[in-house]
């Protein structure tokens, strides 16, 4: 593990590098305060989205979750955010985008996937608890709409004492893709229905 400190427009952190043989990707931490004193330690895992978080693609929530979990830990003054190598859910950005297209076929993210020869949702935490365990850190207060990913945590080992909410506002272009996640993953969103007009 390598680490050096970034400065962002929320303070400085500090970013580790980590890299590993049981899935060859490179996984990054970000943390501020001393997170090992820290008790349970507010957490964010983030699964990397190029599309939302680097291009600021409205077809997701993901670059606003990314941004607001940073600045949630700096206005804790302790955390971490832990960026893992899992684009689309685990199908890579390659099946991402064939997803994409999919949906404007009128495919939920769900079935879009499931006609990919993919699951709906591929990712694993198992990496994400080992970083925690690395990093010091056995009992979060995990930054997540999704209870899926409170018990993959909790079964490698991690407390999760509390589920900190992350909900953004839904826009024309995600909506379809929320109200998705809520109905068909039991994401804790509070998405109203999408209705669209038919004329006759």
């Amino acid at each position: 593990m390598t680490s050096t400190r970034i400065p962002t427009e929320y303070g400085d952190f500090q970013l580790c590098f980590y890299t590993n043989t049981l899935d060859n990707k490179e996984h990054l931490a970000f943390f501020m305060g001393d997170i090992t004193r820290a008790g349970s330690v507010l957490v964010r895992v983030h699964s990397e989205c190029f599309t939302g978080d680097v291009l600021g693609s409205r077809r997701c929530d993901c670059g606003e979750q990314l941004d607001r979990s940073m600045a949630m830990v700096a206005n804790a003054g302790v955390g971490v955010v832990l960026y893992m190598r899992q684009e689309g859910r685990g199908i890579g950005l390659l099946d991402k985008l064939r997803a994409y297209n999919l949906q404007d076929q009128g495919y939920d993210t769900v079935d879009a996937n499931l006609m990919l020869g993919h699951e709906a949702d591929e990712r694993d935490y198992s990496l994400a608890a080992l970083i925690l365990e690395d990093l010091g850190v056995d009992s979060v207060r995990l930054i997540t709409n999704n209870p899926a990913k409170i018990s993959a945590l909790e079964a490698e080992g991690i407390t999760v004492s509390e589920r900190v909410s992350l909900a953004v506002a839904a826009n024309t272009d995600n909506a379809g893709y929320l109200l998705t996640k809520a109905q068909r993953m039991d994401h804790f969103l509070p998405i109203k229905p999408v209705i669209k007009s038919v004329s006759s």
